[in-house]
């Protein structure tokens, strides 16, 4: 610890800002760690991520990605990708969950991110930022979180290989019913708590951007479904609706049956790898705060398992996980 202190505190100096007032900020999901800087060459934010937990050069280079085409995504003002450290712009505190609580226009805020995912998946370069794949190994991985993490927390035990083996060819064969739309950068946690309103500014860059260094190339519809279907977010029916027409009308060429197929197996798939995730985030990271939103995670996923295509996953889930066991994953005292 001793030595971060000292690492952090030459970064600071070296970039102007060692004489900065620095204020903790609320934490995350993440290892990372905010600090607001008042006081120094201008107003910044400094973000403690560090290696190898996670991976700031992804970070920047997204960032810089993202502000090419003509996004708000953090500037980045001083870097040490060695360390795990950056200063970045301050886009405030005013973020999309903050505003929507705060009683703002619901369908203004949302229109905003649709008009912004349809602009960042018409742009010409979207694309052409040198990143992984969401290919069949990523798409499984995601997916076992909930068999890896999920079931045993619920049910005391580790589910049969053979369960286990079904659960991924099922998924398999789902992965190619996602179609062939032209893969466009997928920021893959694209929802309110990652998303600023940033009043001054215009048009789509008034909703600014953070959290996207897990960024990889995919299918487009992924990001609709992180922003609607969200899981810290009840999200009503009718919004739903009306956004995803507003972001088809973006696109005139994609059939609405074909997309809304895809986004059904996106929305059961990433939603699988919350209840993983949040069950991990409890069990391996003691932070439970998460598990609050479990019930809303399984109503997404009883909403989306419907789909036709879906039939096969939705009697595995009603054999291994029925509707009884698809509770909150208790919090048991560290060893």
């Amino acid at each position: 610890m001793t030595d971060r202190v000292g690492e952090i505190s030459a970064f600071l100096e070296s970039g102007g800002w060692g004489g900065a007032e620095r204020l903790p900020l609320a934490g995350d999901a993440s290892f990372r760690r905010y600090e607001r800087l008042v006081g120094g060459a201008q107003p910044a934010l400094l973000m403690d991520a560090p290696p190898p937990e996670e991976n700031v050069g992804a970070y920047a280079r997204v960032a810089r990605h993202l502000l090419g085409m003509g996004f708000s995504a953090p500037e980045i003002l001083a870097e040490d990708l060695a360390h795990g450290l950056l200063v970045i712009e301050d886009f405030g505190d005013e973020t999309y969950t903050i505003r929507l609580n705060a009683g703002g226009d619901e369908i203004a805020l949302y229109e905003t991110a649709i008009d912004l995912l349809i602009a960042l998946h018409r742009h010409p370069i979207a694309a052409s930022i040198d990143l992984g794949s969401y290919d069949e190994g990523a798409f499984l991985k995601e997916a076992a979180l909930l068999v890896d993490w999920y079931l045993p927390a619920t049910q005391n035990t580790a589910p049969g290989s053979e369960a286990n083996e079904t659960y991924l060819t099922l998924w398999r064969q789902l992965l190619p019913l996602i179609g062939e739309a032209p893969p466009t950068l997928t920021l893959r946690d694209y929802h309110v708590d990652n998303l600023m309103w940033l009043a001054d500014r215009k048009g789509v860059r008034r909703c600014g951007l953070l959290d996207f260094q897990d960024a990889v190339i995919g299918p487009p519809a992924y990001d609709l479904v992180s922003l609607l279907l969200d899981a810290r977010r009840d999200v009503p029916e009718a919004l739903i609706a009306t956004m995803t027409d507003r972001y088809l009308a973006g696109f005139l060429g994609i059939e609405k049956a074909d997309f809304a197929r895809a986004c059904a197996i996106l929305s059961v798939q990433r939603n699988c790898k919350i209840l993983g995730i949040f069950t991990r985030l409890c069990v391996r990271d003691a932070k439970p705060i998460y598990l609050a939103h479990i019930p809303r995670v399984w109503r997404w996923i009883a909403r989306d398992i419907e789909h036709p295509a879906l039939a096969e996953l939705k009697a595995w889930f009603e054999r291994y996980i029925p509707a009884s066991a698809r509770s909150i994953p208790p919090i048991r005292p560290a060893a």
